[in-house]
């Protein structure tokens, strides 16, 4: 099978990267009501695709959102089916003037697809096309399939939540399979075990009723910039904790033999950090970097801004200052709870001389992959096949909220086996995505549905 694999990629490689190039170059920003047109042309796009790769039929599903593109080949009723999620949409490309190459104008440089979505999701849910297009057309497909494209990944999924409680019987299949994790290292392929959960805020800190002039009002009055930065440096004590009250209540700690298994995973800390261009790490005292951002909590402030920015000098005291927030949690968290713990301390922390307002965006809870799954051992025999070394476990730092949902309402649990890199710059500019990787996700892909549908068989 692998040879017939290896063929029809190096026969279509060169269309398979058009056709990728094509969704890119569509601007789908959920994030930016402007590009709601752009939303509805990425949804036809998929598909478009979907029935060209081979798919039975294939329908765009209205949603109070962006719609939600569905797709199907059912080849035996009795044998068993694969979900597949991905999603469409992508992050806003700010700072723009930091992109080398304009973000959805697709380039190759060095081997890498440089353009946003290239790697998160739309090069790697493409993957999954490309991979059903070759079982198809190679009669090779082991069982039936089924897709779920979403386009409210980067904002919380709110519309596929919905959609999924009013398609249970749609959605029945024997596992989600998703692509949108990454691997530890080209060479050191990779399960994704372990999400963490998410609470996103906006906070705004109001002072005065209007802006003032600095030289007039400065040193009598609250200046909401100055209290916002005092209010979110108390957010941490020395040792980088989280100071909010109870928000560590529910963490589990991971017994000291999965700490073990979890530092197998090789990582240098001198490269890590010259590849950020930092002198040193910080974080939580008592844990590794690999821990912290995989099986520890984290607050970070991801924008903030007031006053006067633009070129120049304008000296004046704000009325208002404004952050966004988000919150990765730890496995047992609960991202409702997490967010109103610290919305409550959050309000206390503010003096008489300013208002606080806390507004939260979305969120989702943490997600925990058994290791022990005829799905867990179909990937891994997968990757240990194309990669030619077995797959480690790993805890991702990130966030796919909705993979939790899925668990809640259609009772189904989903294998993570992504192809990305951390060099690949996600949600930053220059995001980019190794030719390698995406041709090595196609690769393996087959070899999964073949594994799995026999594990499935022998159960």
């Amino acid at each position: 099978m692998k040879q017939i694999i290896q063929t029809y990629i190096e026969a279509n490689s060169r269309r398979f990267l058009d056709e990728l190039f094509g969704l890119i170059r569509i601007p789908s920003i959920s994030a930016e009501k402007k590009h709601k047109p752009d939303m509805q042309r990425a949804a036809e796009y998929w598909q478009k695709t979907l029935l060209n790769a081979g798919a039975d039929r294939v329908e765009l599903c209205p949603t109070d959102g962006n719609p939600i593109v569905y797709g199907e080949k059912i080849i035996d009723p009795h044998k068993p089916v694969v979900l597949v999620y991905a999603h469409y949409d992508v992050m806003p490309v700010d700072p723009l003037d930091e992109w080398l190459s304009p973000p959805f104008e697709p380039e190759i440089r060095d081997g890498k697809i440089y353009a946003r979505g290239a790697d998160d999701d739309k090069g790697q849910g493409f993957m999954h096309a490309k991979a059903f297009e070759l079982m198809v057309c190679t009669g090779t497909l082991p069982c039936n399939v089924k897709f779920m494209i979403e386009g409210e990944e980067e904002i919380g999924s709110g519309s596929l939540v919905e959609w999924c409680k009013k398609n249970k019987e749609r959605l029945h299949a024997d596992i989600i399979i998703v692509s949108d994790t990454g691997m530890i290292a080209p060479d050191v392929p990779s399960i994704t075990a372990g999400l963490r959960g998410l609470s996103y805020v906006e906070v705004e800190i109001t002072g005065p009723n209007r802006d003032l002039h600095s030289g007039l009002y400065g040193g009598a009055i609250a200046n909401p910039i100055n209290v916002l930065c005092r209010m979110i440096a108390a957010l941490h004590d020395a040792d980088g904790r989280i100071t909010i009250p109870g928000f560590y209540d529910d963490v589990q700690e991971l017994p000291d033999n999965e700490r073990a298994r979890l530092a197998q995973a090789p990582f240098s800390l001198d490269k890590y950090q010259k590849a950020l261009d930092i002198g040193q790490v910080q974080g939580e005292k008592g844990y590794s970097t690999t821990e912290r951002t995989g099986i520890r909590p984290a607050l970070d402030v991801n924008g903030i801004w007031g006053g006067y920015t633009e070129e120049g000098s304008k000296t004046v005291i704000p009325s208002k200052a404004f952050a966004k927030l988000s919150m990765r949690l730890a496995p047992n968290q609960d991202w409702q709870k997490i967010t109103r713990l610290f919305t409550g301390y959050f309000e206390r922390l503010a003096p008489a001389s300013v208002k606080v307002k806390v507004t939260p965006h979305h969120g989702g809870p943490p997600y925990v992959s058994p290791i022990d799954s005829a799905a867990y051992r179909a990937a891994e025999q997968a990757l240990t096949e194309t990669f030619g070394t077995s797959p480690l476990p790993f805890r991702s730092g990130g966030s796919i909220p909705v993979i939790a949902t899925f668990e809640e309402i259609l009772g189904l649990k989903s294998i993570l086996m992504g192809f990305g890199l951390g060099s690949d710059a996600i949600h930053s500019p220059n995001e980019n995505y190794p030719l390698w990787n995406f041709f090595k996700g196609i690769e393996t892909i087959p070899l999964f549905y073949a594994n799995f549908t026999r594990y499935m068989g022998e159960t």
